[in-house]
Order: structure tokens, then sequence, then C-alpha cells
């Protein structure tokens, strides 16, 4: 009897055993990462064929104890490799695991290759190659506290590369985890639909049990066909049992196998990848958008699998959200009856669905952890009475309702069916941005509601186009949400770590998805942003590369902005009163503006009447963002822009200025700057510095956001100014709630 050891992704060992046991073999013992058993060569062998959930076969050649390096180097020096393979051939070794000594992986593999090598030197006074990709024959060493364990991989490479796959998509399903996806569905052999294919692999898994073609016969090699005590009869005789199974299936199976996706290119790679697998016979193809899927005619019931996309990234949450809710929708009212399994990163997500899961099970993809999770579709609803409640398709000359166009009645790889008229389900689709969704917050709406109610009198009052809705009004919805025109930006702060990440996670989704509801708001038209609590210019950093820039007008200004690249847009709404302010004091004077961002504190004081402008910023493109602002509003003249650390310019600098706005960071260690920069400690030297190149009479307004910032107002007006805090009336509207999101005096100096 042989020891065996059969990894597997984490998810799949209880499968993996139950499917060990299907195929005789006994004594299977589940451990950390997969199933162990002892038995025959027949049984590895049949392993590496049929089984639809191991990654590989390990077969065990050495067990020892390690307590350093050498103790590894000794061990492994002690297995006999020559019985193995040749010298001729090529190895290479895969690692895991570490302890006190041995703490790098490359470094065991480098151990356990010297043994190798430094034996055959030993006997034959010549080495084998290394070979790290495409090996003749692969080892394996693994590593726990003390016990290192040597294996021989008769697998080769990973068993879930069936053969059948060439081409995958961005967010491929490995073949093993799809096939553990079809088992944990419950599954029972009835038709079978994934509305979002991809590149094919969960129908493909599917049908491939359905035929019982072993996964194993589609690969052109194993690692154990150069391994010196190869059986090659023993594997014949398998092979061809398996060929024999899978023929008389064929002639059998009457399920039926539907794919669909949206994009035809996919659906293209899924045909081919089911007819490289052998079941291209039993799949129907089509492209379709999965919201508008309907089942064949013919059936009544059947089973939905489903694996959505989805990302890492959050850029795309709001389209996510919208997805699966309206997914939820249309599979009760398309499919009622049928049995639905869901597939996804998020357990949050699912629940946008609005159904009851009777079952649910985690997985791994690679390293992303993912939940699938069963459903039963209620058989009392039909989807011809809502259809009967539709509005009737005004493009229709005849007022007649169309009729539904089911993809899979059509000739296949016709991918027509989803343009032209209107269908039946379309209008349906009209009415889901109407429907209160599944996850839904009725504080939170509530106070949301109260918000709006007041503030959008004002902003129509006082002609204001940006504002801030709502800023972590309610300590469990830790967001601001501002409104930019006909957009909706949210920005989630970072939740302290001692809150649950799945809470955190579901009230984000409450927040989203009760907003996208309230404002009747289109995809396009939502942004999402994760906005953790920032130190110095961090909220200028980078985030995405869309670069698409919007219009918004206040006062008389028209100002640039971008939702989605930057943490920030380029307009800082709560200065909104301060620059209105700076637009009526410019007027005939010198205008200095000091961190100037975007310059939309320029921008505003050149159409007030400012002599000149000048705006300084040691950011290249928040530099050459303000100029694009100063060319939508066709302002021509004096004015400057200056890359360069403010404080160092200002020690520089000749000219003189009547007005002069400082709004610097609460922190900055920037690279370009020669000394570290923190408003509370060095203020003082900075508004010195400014008041050098302040006329008589002029006036500096200085504002910043750090909290608890106190203003030595003894050093200010020993440097000759009279102070006066305007903090209060530089708060506008939308920030009342907030009345310490920053502070703002004018600093007036003394005529001489």
């Amino acid at each position: 009897m042989l020891s065996y050891f059969i990894p597997t992704a984490k998810g799949l060992a209880p499968l993996l055993e139950v499917e060990l046991k299907e195929m005789g073999i006994e004594n299977t013992k589940q451990m950390n990462g997969g199933v162990a058993f002892d038995g025959t060569l027949e049984q590895g062998y049949k392993v590496c064929l049929w089984s639809r959930f191991a990654s590989r076969v390990l077969l065990k050649l050495s067990e020892f104890k390690v307590l350093n390096s050498l103790d590894l180097y000794l061990g492994c020096s002690n297995i006999p490799w020559e019985e193995h393979f040749d010298i001729d051939n090529t190895f290479s070794i895969d690692f895991s695991g570490s302890n006190d000594e041995i703490r790098n992986t490359q470094f065991g593999a480098l151990k356990i290759k010297d043994a190798i090598v430094d034996r055959f030197r030993k006997k034959f006074d010549d080495r084998p190659s290394v070979e790290k990709r495409d090996a003749d024959i692969r080892f394996n060493g693994r590593l726990w506290k003390d016990k290192a364990t040597i294996y021989l991989d008769l697998s080769g490479s990973p068993l879930h590369l069936r053969g059948y796959r060439t081409i995958a998509g961005e967010a491929p399903l490995r073949e093993t985890l799809a096939a553990g996806i079809v088992k944990r569905s419950g599954w029972q052999g009835e038709a079978l639909l994934d509305p979002m294919c991809g590149s094919g692999t969960i129908v493909i898994e599917a049908a491939m049990m359905a035929l019982n073609i072993a996964p194993g016969s589609l690969r052109q090699t194993f690692g154990f066909e150069k391994w010196k005590k190869h059986d090659q009869a023993c594997w014949n005789t398998l092979k061809t049992s398996a060929q024999v199974y899978a023929k008389r299936s064929v002639n059998q199976c009457e399920t039926r196998f539907y794919a669909s996706d949206l994009s035809k290119d996919m659906i293209e790679i899924a045909r081919k990848n089911a007819q490289r697998a052998g079941v291209a016979e039993l799949i129907e193809f089509s492209v379709a958008d999965a919201k508008k899927v309907l089942p064949p005619e013919e059936l009544e019931t059947g089973m939905l699998i489903s694996n959505p996309p989805y990302g890492e990234r959050l850029g795309g949450f709001s389209d996510t959200i919208t997805l699966y809710t309206e997914l939820g929708y249309h599979f009760k009212e398309a499919f009622a009856g049928w049995n639905l399994a869901m597939f996804a990163m998020d357990t949050e997500l699912l629940s946008c669905l609005g159904m009851r899961a009777a079952k649910s099970f985690k997985f791994f993809n690679g390293p992303i952890e993912c939940v699938l999770k069963n459903y039963r579709i209620s058989a009392k609803r039909n989807v011809e009475k809502v259809v009967e409640a539709a509005p009737v398709v005004e493009s229709d000359k005849n007022n007649k309702t169309p009729e539904p166009i089911n993809p899979w009645t059509m000739g296949r790889g016709d991918d027509d069916f989803a343009m032209g008229q209107e269908t039946e389900s379309e209008i349906v689709f009209k009415e889901v941005k109407q429907i209160k969704p599944a996850i839904y917050s009725e504080a939170f709406a509530n106070r949301l509601t109260k918000n709006l109610k007041k503030l959008e009198k004002w902003a129509k009052r006082e002609n204001v186009e940006c504002y801030r809705m709502y800023d972590a009004d309610l300590p469990e919805y830790n967001v601001a949400i501002d409104r930019y025109g006909e957009y909706v930006i949210i920005q989630e702060y970072r939740a302290p770590k001692e809150i649950e990440a799945g809470k955190v996670r579901r009230r984000f989704l409450d927040v989203v998805s009760t907003v996208r509801y309230m404002l009747n708001l289109s995809d396009d038209k939502l942004v999402i942003k994760v906005r953790e609590r920032q130190k110095g210019r961090q909220q200028y950093e980078k985030l995405d590369t869309k670069k698409q820039s919007l219009v918004v007008h206040e006062g008389q200004a028209k100002l640039l902005v971008n939702l989605q690249d930057y943490l920030d847009t380029g307009l800082f709404l709560d200065h909104r009163p301060t620059r209105l302010r700076i637009a009526k004091m410019a007027k005939g004077k010198d205008f200095l503006n000091l961190f100037c961002y975007t310059a939309t504190a320029s921008v505003h004081a050149a159409l007030g009447g400012a002599k000149s402008t000048t705006s300084v910023d040691m950011s290249k493109t928040y530099l050459a963002w303000g100029e694009d602002n100063f060319a939508e509003n066709g302002i021509k003249g004096k004015h400057e822009f200056i890359q360069q650390d403010c404080i160092k310019w200002l020690q520089h600098a000749h000219e003189m200025f009547d007005l002069i706005f400082i709004d610097p960071p609460t922190f900055s260690n920037s690279k370009r700057m020669t000394d570290v920069f923190d408003v509370q400690d060095d203020h003082v030297a900075l508004l010195t510095s400014a008041s050098e190149r302040l006329n008589a009479g002029g006036e500096i307004i200085f504002s910043n956001n750090k909290r608890g910032f106190k203003l030595d107002i003894d050093a200010v007006k020993a440097l000759g100014f009279y102070v006066n805090d305007i903090s209060q009336s530089s708060i506008p509207e939308d920030f009342k709630r907030n009345s310490k999101i920053h502070q703002c005096w004018i600093l007036t100096k003394h005529d001489k």
C-alpha cells in the first residue's frame, strides 16, 4: 500500500473525501489542505483521471523530523531518488511550510534540490538539471512544525487544468471550484442554465458530470509518465475504461444545458471550450443579458447556477449592487419554481437578491473568500402577471404587446434577439428602479429625507449646484454624500478595526442601495469611494484614470471637477462661502493663492476683478487643472501659475500683494519640501513670511481644517495684524452640522 495526500482548494475537502470513497478508496482522512489515504498505485492513477476536486495527487516518498536545514538536507539525502528518475530527466521542487529555522519556501526547496543533486553526483559523478516550468518529474516538500514530508507529484501540472479551456475570462473560476459549485448547488441532473457563463466553465463541468467524462481524460500529460515506476499497462486500462463510460453516457444522457452571456466573444470562447471538452452537443449557447433571459419554453422547472461578475475594486460597487438587485427581481418573476445557486465574493451582496437562502457554503477562489447560496424560487409568482400590468410598447403601431424573445428557441449562435423592438422583459425592467430594494435602511432613509427637505430648497434659492447632503449624521452609517449636479458621490470613511468587517459592509450596502432608490439614480450617476482619515495631501493621490471632467457652476465661476480619478474632486465644498467672499474682496487687487490646489479661489478672484492673480502649489497636475479652470472661464490678463513649495517660494519672492488666501494642509512631508510642515507648529512662521509679501492695509484669509487647531493670536497681532475670526460665517449651510469642518480668519495688516 502506498500513502497519498490529495490537496484541494479550501472548501472542497469534504467533497473530495466523498468522491474518493465513491472510487472505492477507504481509510480516507481529511487534513489541513486536503485528504490523505493509503491505497494502491492504480487508485492513485484513478484519482488523477477521475477526481473533479483534487488539485494534485501526491505520493509520499519519505517523512522525517526536521529541526533545522541540515535535518532537511540529510533526510532528503537518504531518499533513493535514482529509483524514481534518471539523470537525463529534468526535475523541479515545490515547497511549502516553515518552522523556526526554515522560514523561506525557496530556501527549503533549495535544500531538497541540493540533497538530490549531491546524491546523484555521489553515485554517478553527474547530476540532473532543474527545470521549474516544464520539468519531466516534480517533487513536493511540505513542512509542518518539526515534520517534513516529501512527495512525488503524480499529477504534474495542477489537475484543475483539464485541457479544454485555452482562453478564460477576466476572473475565471478554476475548473475544480466550478465542479464544487455544481456539486454543492444540489443539482440532480435536471435542466441547467447559466445566464452569465463567461468562458462556460460551470456548465461544461456539469455537462462532463452528466456524460460521465473523466476530467483527466482530456489532459495531454501527467507527472508520472517519466517516473521510473510508472505502470503504463495499468494506466492504459484505466483510460480505456473511462472512454467506454463516456461513450455509453452520451446515448443515455437526456439532460439539457443552456449558457448565455452578454459578451459575444465570451460565448464564442465558451462554445470552443465545450467542443474541446466533448460536451458541445448538450449545451445551447446564446448571447443575452442575464436580466432579460427567459427559461426555455418547454421547461417548467430547472436549475439556475450563476457566478455574477465581481471585482476587488470598489469603483464598480454601484454597478454590482444594481446587477444583483435586478437579477433577484428578474429571477423571482421569470424563473418561478426553479432552483437557484448563486456564487459570489460577498455574502452581503447576495442579500440584494431579496431571497432567503436554504443552504450556504464557503469557498475560496484563489485567495478570495467566496460564498455559494442555494435558493428555491417560489412557484407562486408568475412573470405573466407582471407583464399584464406593464404598459404597451409605444413603438408598436398595432398596440399589441410583442411576444417575449426567448434565445433558446432561436438558431444557435444567433445574437440578434437582444436588438430591435422592446420586449416584455425590458418593459418589466423599466420598473425595477421604482421597487424598494431588498437592502434598505429606514433610519438612514429618514435622515437623508430630512436633510434633503431642507437643503434642496436652500440650494435652489442660492443657486448652488454642488453641496453635501449627508455627513456621517448617524454613527452607524459613516459616509459622506455629495451632490454634483446630476451626480452623487458616496464616500465611505474607513471604519475602526474593532468593528466587524461584515457589519461595515452590510451598512455600506444599506447606504448605496437606499440612496439609489431614494434619488432614482442610474448607475452612471453614482460614484463610490472609500475615504480614510487623511494626513497632509494624501487626499490628492490618484485613484483612477477615467479622466472624466464635469463643469459645475458656483457664483460667476465655471469649475472643472473630476468625480472618479481622485479622492477629492478638485473642489472643496466647505470653502464655497470663502471663495464667494474672495470674489467680492479681490476687485482691483493683486491676489496671491498659496497651496492653491486647482486654483478655484483664483478663478473667483479673477472674475471678481482682481488686477492680477498668482497661484502657487507643488503639484504640476493641479496647477494644470487650475489653468484649465481659467480657460473654461475665458480669463485673460496677468495670471501666473507657479509650481513650487509655497514656504520656499515665499522666502525668495519679491512681489507684493493686496489679498492673500492661505489654506495649507494639516501636515505635509512631501519629498519636494525641504522640511516637514505641521500647520499648528508652523503657522506663525508661514504667516510671518506671507506678511512680508503683503501691502499695508492688505488682508490675508487664513484657513485650515485641522481639528483642535488654535491660532496663536498674540504672535499674529505682533506681526501687525488685526484678527477677525470668520469661522462661523464661512461654514456653508450644508456643513452646519459639522461646524468644525474648518476654521477661518481675516488678518488685516496695519496701515503704516
